[in-house]
């Protein structure tokens, strides 16, 4: 029998994963496999970049000194932990001065049991199966790993605050972000309502803040979309297994599947290209491709896109509101992952 001439497509995949499958997902992406400290190499023009690798490493050393010889964990009070300091770490810094390169060390520094998720992924598992299975899933982890942590909306505050009172001191936790512990969800909803919770959430993290600049930003010059030769032939010379989707109807199938799954959407899939792509004016739409986008990056799925620029994707009104870090995020990760298409 001959190959099948069905073209492959996002589209016709409705993946199924249940609680074990998906906590087993729980690890660093591909993009972040063979990171390591000793990979992280500091700005000299930025100390704080020495100082948080300093502390991410002592913070490592930490949990395996707590290690019985064994290789089991020592059982310890509440009251020990607390005396300690604060149980979890929370990067904190603008896009691309490698926070998820330093917790993503972290976690493979580690002893085992250990978890690694972004905050929208812990979000939707914990939507998707529930917080006592959740809390249950994860509670038993010696690490958690969050990464991109942040409040988009009164859901998500009182669902973080309940999880994290359910996990934290018996797991430690270290976080990043784009946004300081106290002033989450600031601009975003009605985040004075909520300052209590707030509270909560800060008071488990000691912070470590990070400066520079975002070492993606040079493929900002490469943001714009390709046209339809080239995209046609991008695809065409893409290595492995290529889907190739239609944008709106790949915007309508993501409705379809829960966030939780896009990342065994994905599976065997080398490339991706999107055909068609163009301004956004759903919001809804646009934070599940924003979702998608993460998973993209991370996975390292090469992507082409035919269409609008990277600049063009999101309506202007919602870079100023609730949701703007994600938006920021998936601009810079867009017009990274187009720079590393190197036009072919």
């Amino acid at each position: 029998m001959g190959a099948d001439p069905r073209p492959l497509r996002l589209v016709d995949r409705v993946p199924n994963r249940e609680v074990n499958d998906l906590v087993s997902r729980l690890v660093p992406p591909r993009r972040f496999a063979d990171v390591r400290f000793d990979t992280y190499v500091p700005s000299p023009e930025h100390p704080s970049q020495a100082a948080a690798l300093a502390a991410m490493q002592r913070f490592a050393a930490d949990l395996v000194v707590r290690e019985r010889p064994t290789g089991r964990r020592l059982v310890r009070r509440r009251s020990d932990v607390q005396t300690e300091g604060a149980p979890a770490r929370y990067l904190d810094g603008g896009y691309g001065v490698g926070k998820t390169h330093l917790l993503a060390a972290l976690w493979h520094a580690a002893p085992e049991p250990k978890a690694y998720l972004t905050f929208a992924e812990l979000t939707a598992l914990i939507g998707f199966v529930g917080m006592d299975t959740a809390v249950g899933a994860l509670g038993g982890q010696r690490l958690l790993c969050i990464d991109e942590f942040e409040l988009d909306d009164v859901a998500n505050t009182l669902m973080t605050v309940t999880f994290l009172r359910s996990v934290i001191p018996a797991v430690r936790v270290v976080a990043t972000s784009n946004a300081l512990p106290d002033r989450l969800g600031e601009g975003r909803f009605s985040a004075d309502d909520f300052r209590r919770e707030i509270a909560a959430i800060a008071a488990h993290f000691e912070v470590v803040t990070i400066d520079g600049p975002d070492y993606r930003r040079k493929a900002r010059v490469v943001a714009d979309a390709l046209d339809d030769a080239t995209f046609d032939r991008l695809v065409a010379k893409m290595p492995g297994p290529t889907a190739v989707d239609d944008f709106d109807a790949l915007l309508v199938h993501l409705r379809r599947v829960h966030p939780v799954r896009f990342g065994a959407l994905l599976d065997g899939f080398d490339a991706v290209g999107v055909r068609g792509i163009h301004p956004i004016a759903n919001q809804g739409d646009a934070l599940l491709f924003c979702a998608l986008v993460d998973e993209l990056y991370d996975a390292e799925v090469r992507f082409a896109a035919a269409g609008c620029g990277v600049g063009e994707l999101f309506p202007e009104s919602y870079r100023h509101g609730g949701y703007r870090k994600k938006y920021g995020r998936c601009e810079s990760r867009l017009a990274a992952m187009l720079a590393e298409l190197g036009g072919g």
